[in-house]
C-alpha cells in the first residue's frame, strides 16, 4: 500500500493574510477550512480563497517545504502566488529563504 501524495497550499483570507498549509486531499481541507473545522487562526477570518497549491512528496516533505514557506515574508510568499512556480525547491533556493542546507527531493 503507498501513502497518498501530500500537497502544500496557500489560501488568502478576506483581509489579505496568507495562510500555509499541508494535506494530502486540498480540495476536503478548504472545505474544512470553510466550515470553520480547520486550523483555529483561520476561525472567523472571512472568505478563504486557495491561491496556490503543488504537489509535495510525502508527509516527510511536505513538512519540510511548509516550515520553509511559512519562513518567507509576505513579499515572498506574494512572488509564490504571482510565480506559481513548479518547482518550490528551485524557488526557495533563488531566494535564499534561510539557509543552503535546504534541497528536498520531490519525486
Amino acid at each position: 500500500m503507498t501513502d497518498s501524495p501530500w500537497y502544500l497550499y496557500l489560501l488568502r483570507t478576506a483581509s489579505g493574510m496568507l495562510y500555509t498549509g499541508i494535506t494530502t486531499d486540498v480540495a476536503r481541507r478548504m472545505a474544512q477550512h470553510q466550515s470553520g473545522k480547520g486550523a483555529k487562526a483561520l476561525r472567523g477570518k472571512g472568505t478563504l480563497t486557495l491561491v496556490f497549491h503543488c504537489g509535495a512528496g510525502d508527509r516527510s516533505t511536505a513538512l519540510k517545504l511548509e516550515y520553509r514557506v511559512k519562513q518567507l515574508t509576505k513579499q515572498q510568499k506574494e512572488k509564490l502566488v504571482i510565480n506559481q512556480p513548479s518547482s518550490l525547491n528551485a524557488m526557495l533556493i533563488e531566494q535564499k529563504a534561510v539557509d543552503k542546507s535546504f534541497a528536498v527531493k520531490i519525486d
